[in-house]
């Protein structure tokens, strides 16, 4: 009998991990917000914030920057600041404060879900009495991606927008369509109960996936699992398909990653 091997939440690239071969990894990376850094004066604001990177360039295939967590203390701020290279969603995980758009504060509180298209500042306050969580997934606009991948072009900035703030625990699925150009295509609330299963992969897409409440598991169809818990970080390669299964009641936030051709399709 064999054993299926196990992933350990850390700050693991499963795809520099065993010989290679022609077979994607289900598990791109994996992590927690267990040990994350403290960074002071976050764009320009005074105070600290807690930070942690789970995924960027080196393990996604997908034009994405960065698939981060940061955290502020209550009456923290993390700076205002313009996008001018990168589409990027902050989801509220916990706590309430102000998202900070062109200047304007919108309230927001656990399962808002804002998204920040070049051409915008934002920024975000921490307006309650406990620490403000949120996720950030940033992804590169086509017209970024281009120039990075060599071509002879200066993308423009584009003029300030309306802000865009969804209700993702009500809503529970938010396409990006007619905000986003880049890979960000979509993000879903996937709510198990304990016992439940559901099965996760995109053949065009990765996923990124946070555990937001809840213990359980990830299996993938090579048999590596990893333990789930609240505040865990899963990055899944495309064409993949991975079994979550809920021990206690179980909520995982789902963000869809477009491959590079779907992102050129797109603009």
């Amino acid at each position: 009998m064999t054993t299926a091997p196990t992933v350990r939440p850390g700050e693991t690239d499963v795809r520099a991990a065993g010989p290679p071969d022609s077979r994607p990894h289900a598990f791109r990376s994996i992590g927690t917000v267990a040990g994350a850094a403290t960074v002071h004066g976050v764009h320009g604001a005074a105070g600290r914030t807690h930070w942690k990177c789970f995924a960027g360039r080196r393990q996604l295939d997908s034009p994405t920057e960065a698939v981060e967590w940061a955290s502020i203390p209550a009456g923290g701020l993390s700076g205002e600041h313009r996008h001018t290279r990168t589409e990027e969603i902050y989801l509220i995980l916990q706590g309430h404060g102000e998202f900070l758009f062109n200047g304007v504060p919108q309230r927001v509180g656990p399962g808002s879900l804002a998204l920040t298209a070049p051409g915008n500042v934002h920024g975000l306050r921490n307006t309650g009495d406990t620490d403000l969580d949120w996720w950030v997934i940033e992804t590169l606009s086509p017209g970024t991606d281009a120039v990075l991948a060599g071509a002879d072009l200066t993308p423009g900035v584009p003029a300030m927008g309306d802000a865009v703030i969804h209700d993702l625990f009500q809503e529970r699925t938010v396409s990006t369509d007619g905000v986003f150009t880049g890979p960000l295509r979509q993000i879903e609330a996937v709510d198990l109960d304990a016992g439940q299963r559901t099965a996760l992969g995109r053949a065009d897409a990765e996923l990124a996936v946070f555990v937001h409440s809840g213990e359980g598991r990830a299996t993938a169809a090579d048999g590596t699992a990893a333990d789930l818990s609240a505040d865990t970080c899963v990055t899944l390669g495309a064409d993949t398909l991975t079994r979550f299964e809920a021990r206690t009641a179980l909520r995982l936030l789902v963000v869809t990653l477009a491959l590079p051709r779907l992102s050129a399709e797109a603009s």
